[in-house]
């Protein structure tokens, strides 16, 4: 590869990095791996200048304004700093500095690994904020700044124009509740705080981002109409005197005091709220800033020294298995203490099978810690060398740990799952399910009142919900006998909902409501469909092999034939509320375009499919028929491209009265 490949290769990866970290919220790789990439692409555009191209991402800001919100011009740009990684680069910016300023004093800060945002007000009043972007252009985020309780909305003696620059923020303790009630409702975890933070203030929704408490803390003064100040120090405090909530911001006199509080912050990065990327250190006095000015990305008086992670070797001395609340198993390292990043490390996560599989790891093995966005402690690697004689490669369980139900691993992914349809560490989550809406629809039986439920062990499985004491429900806080009496009219209507819901409350993998619909209208009762083999159930439309085993298991499970013979004796409806599949239309495939007169596109939808029919949204060569009634634009247009017959709204009557006839006596 020659060095124009390198360096094209490089800026794809770095711009792709880039993309995923600031426009997504969802990163891929550590900041530390892409510092590096990007410090190599640095070295080797500094030994080619003349490949040095102007949207190089050496060159600009990283991230850019989302179309879904309004852009915002900044009046002074924001820009990023230059990173140093080593105390002679440190020594190098500072030599720099040194030329203009003989005797710098040095402000120092914390590095807060947030979303940077520029705060406007007017005579006092917050206007509007806007996200960095790339620095020229932000995304208006007014509103969801505006639930932000660290920004002040009104400011007393300010002056007519003031705009501060600021970093919005997610604490770390709220970052972790808020995981964990994303787990706890099935949903992906977020990666970091930063990107949780960055996420929060992108939402269309400022209910959502009011949910998620964020904080800002303000690092400088961008523009104003008001007082002018020597030194940055001064004008930090003198925001701070007007409510703002200002970053620490000590001042030294020498290149060797910063170095060591350089030394004592990455010691002592716990005791703030929030993450900490690295350390800023700034020239204090404007005057001097301004003869240093800026290059088109980073400002000359300024540097950010990036700490590396820390890394620390240690005995892995068991591996233990928990099953979470969605049913996944996720292994965990019990390591020998070690203190790491600021806090004393007795566990780490292995994520799954495969992460282990891959590295390698075996109890017994001496291992490599170091903590995921300064939170989580994940092994690195293994020191082989060290690997003590007669250890073996670690497999998870094959049965749930909690409960002994078999466990089965996602086709769409890595994850091992508990089957048990009424394991315990899921209980919650599978219950809550099986009351939703889609499901069994019980209304007053939210995740809440599943949990009080739970825990004063009133249930123990779905179907103990059928034989609840209401007298002890309704003593339980915040209920009452009113929510007590409500509750059983709710479970008693649920009884007669129909197969296709409890289908979908039982929760089986790769069986959601649309699939639960089409096995209902296929076998009728839930017995029948029990007794179905995987080719008479791959038969049905829609149905694969993975959700036919996945039926067949689930059904053979000795807990779901409890929670089945359960809901029996509690006079649960096994019967189904769809009309049966024809014959008629098997194997053809209709779509629907334009307005009919005699049927809802969703009732015509139904009819087609009782009788076999597959009802599709878009035209393509496996297309049987379109039905085309008024005002029919491009899937009539379509049709007759591919050649696909084509019927008018009096075919479609023919046919569901079944006067069906070949195709080939179709127009």
């Amino acid at each position: 590869m020659d060095i124009q490949e390198q360096i094209n290769a490089l800026r794809e990866q770095l711009n792709l990095w880039s993309h995923q970290y600031y426009d997504q919220d969802a990163p891929t790789v550590s900041d530390y791996e892409y510092d590096m990439t990007l410090r190599e692409l640095e070295r080797l555009e500094a030994e080619h200048p003349e490949l040095v191209t102007p949207d190089s991402p050496t060159q600009r800001v990283g991230g850019q304004a989302l179309d879904a919100f309004q852009q915002v011009q900044h009046e002074v740009p924001l820009q990023s700093l230059q990173d140093v990684f080593a105390p002679e680069e440190l020594s190098a910016f500072a030599q720099r500095v040194q030329e203009v300023s003989a005797k710098p004093q040095w402000i120092f800060e914390p590095k807060v690994d947030g979303l940077s945002v520029a705060l406007e007000y007017v005579d006092g009043v917050f206007v509007r904020g806007a996200t960095r972007g790339d620095g020229q252009v932000g995304e208006d985020v007014t509103e969801n700044l505006r639930t932000v309780r660290s920004i002040p909305l009104k400011i007393k003696n300010a002056p007519h124009r003031l705009i501060v620059r600021g970093e919005c923020y997610m604490a770390r303790t709220v970052f972790q509740k808020l995981n964990a009630q994303r787990e706890e409702n099935g949903k992906p975890l977020m990666a970091n705080p930063r990107n949780a933070a960055a996420g929060s203030l992108r939402q269309l929704d400022p209910k959502i981002a009011a949910k998620r408490r964020l904080d800002c803390i303000i690092f400088n003064i961008q523009l104003t109409d008001g007082p002018t100040f020597p030194t940055d120090s001064a004008s930090l405090d003198y925001l701070g005197s007007l409510g703002f909530p200002v970053i620490d911001h000590p001042v030294y006199p020498d290149l060797a005091s910063v170095s060591k509080a350089i030394a004592e912050l990455g010691d002592d990065r716990e005791r703030y709220p929030f993450d900490i990327d690295g350390a800023v250190i700034k020239l204090d006095t404007l005057e001097q800033r301004e003869l240093l000015g800026a290059t088109a990305k980073f400002p000359r008086w300024a540097a950010a020294w990036k700490y590396p992670p820390e890394q620390k070797e240690t005995v892995l001395e068991d591996i233990v298995v928990q099953v979470g609340r969605t049913g996944v198993l996720t292994p965990k390292a019990v390591v020998r203490p070690v203190h790491l990043a600021g806090t004393t490390v007795t566990n780490a996560t292995l994520h799954n099978q495969d992460f282990i599989t891959e590295k390698d790891i075996r109890i017994g093995d001496t291992v490599i810690l170091q903590k995921a966005g300064e939170i989580i402690p994940q092994v690195v690697s293994v020191v082989k060398e060290k690997r003590p004689d007669g250890t073996k490669p670690y497999l998870l369980p094959r049965t749930c740990p909690v409960c002994g139900a078999p466990i089965a691993r996602d086709e769409d992914g890595a994850a091992l799952r508990c089957t048990g349809a009424e394991c315990p560490a899921q209980l919650v989550r599978n219950i809550t399910h099986f009351a939703s809406r889609d499901a069994m629809d019980i209304e007053g039986l939210g995740p809440a009142v599943v949990q009080q439920l739970v825990e004063e062990g009133l249930i123990a499985s779905p179907g103990d919900l059928y034989n609840l004491d209401f007298d002890r429900v309704a003593q339980l806080e915040g209920l009452g006998e009113k929510s007590a009496r409500n509750l059983k009219k709710a479970l008693e209507k649920s009884k007669s909902q129909g197969l296709s819901r409890l289908l979908t409350a039982f929760g089986i993998r790769q069986v959601g409501a649309k699939a639960a619909q089409t096995l209902s209208r296929k076998f009728q009762t839930l017995d029948r469909l029990m007794e179905a083999t995987e080719e008479e159930l791959t038969e049905t439309e829609d149905i694969g092999n993975i959700t036919a085993r996945s039926l067949i298991q689930w059904f053979a499970a000795g807990q779901s034939r409890h929670l089945i013979e359960t809901l029996r004796t509690a006079g649960i409806s096994f019967e189904s509320t769809e009309q049966p599949v024809g014959e008629a239309l098997a194997g053809k495939t209709f779509v629907l375009t334009g307005t009919l007169t005699q049927y809802s596109r969703s009732e015509a939808k139904k009819l087609l499919e009782a009788q076999g029919a597959n009802v599709a949204g878009s035209v393509s060569k496996k297309t049987s028929y379109v039905i085309a009634g008024e005002a029919a634009g491009s899937k009539l247009t379509k049709a007759q491209e591919l050649g696909v017959p084509v019927l008018t709204e009096a075919d479609l009557t023919e046919i569901l009265e079944g006067n069906f006839r070949e195709e080939s006596s179709w127009r």
